[in-house]
């Protein structure tokens, strides 16, 4: 697999760029761009996770769950060199190994492979789990997943059973494009808390409200934050 030579500091503005060179078929396009900004906090400034540790036991572990339209997931991981950006022109091709959804043994830094709505959450908790059995207390797990995709009962299973469960090494980022079929009474933040989750609900363009909800502590409880975008992102 082709890594990214450059040497330069990954920059956000870098995106759009980088996302315009996947030309390929794709019907999700505002599925990956309500997830860009969210995605490129985590990787510039929380995850602890490089191209040479993805196999590091002592990393964090990042799931993609909302997995249809992951052009900007390629286009942050190209920026931060875990292939090169030369893979982006392929993309939804045959032989490209970036794919209309992540496959996790042909994608440098993909924790799991995804697509179908539902998985990414209980296979964080059960991540989580894993970790606790062995002792590795330092890596944190995060999965991404979106508000329509919360429709999945397995995602309501691991909801209820994390909180109880007091995974704190668990977080799940929520992307709320207001594309849901089922409405929640509270909203989306209240279900989480009322499973005893730590919870923020965030503008999900706002790069410094985003950092300060992924970093705020939260012992004891899995942390939840929502992300609000524009439907039309």
């Amino acid at each position: 697999m082709t890594k990214s030579t450059t040497t330069l500091t990954p920059a956000y503005r870098d995106l759009h760029r980088l996302m315009s060179l996947m030309t390929g078929d794709e019907k999700h396009g505002p599925a990956a761009t309500s997830t860009l900004d969210a995605l490129w906090v985590l990787y510039d400034r929380v995850l602890r996770v490089t191209p040479e540790t993805v196999d590091a036991p002592d990393r964090d572990r990042f799931l993609l769950s909302k997995g249809h339209g992951p052009m900007a997931y390629y286009a942050v991981l190209a920026a931060h060199g875990f292939f090169g950006e030369e893979l982006l022109a392929g993309f939804g091709s045959y032989d490209s190994p970036l794919g209309h959804h992540p496959d996790r043994l042909l994608v440098p830094g993909a924790e799991i492979g995804s697509g179908s709505l539902g998985h990414g959450l209980p296979l964080a908790v059960g991540t989580a789990l894993g970790l606790r059995a062995q002792g590795l207390t330092g890596p944190r797990v995060w999965v991404l997943t979106g508000d329509a995709e919360l429709d999945e009962g397995s995602n309501h299973e691991a909801i209820a059973y994390a909180g109880p469960a007091g995974l704190d090494q668990l977080h799940t980022v929520v992307i709320d494009n207001a594309s849901a079929s089922y409405g929640r009474p509270g909203g989306i933040a209240d279900r989480f808390a009322t499973a005893g989750w730590s919870v923020a609900s965030v503008d999900g363009r706002d790069h410094e409200a985003l950092y300060d909800a992924f970093t705020a502590p939260h012992p004891g409880q899995p942390r939840a934050v929502v992300a609000r975008v524009a439907a039309k992102a």
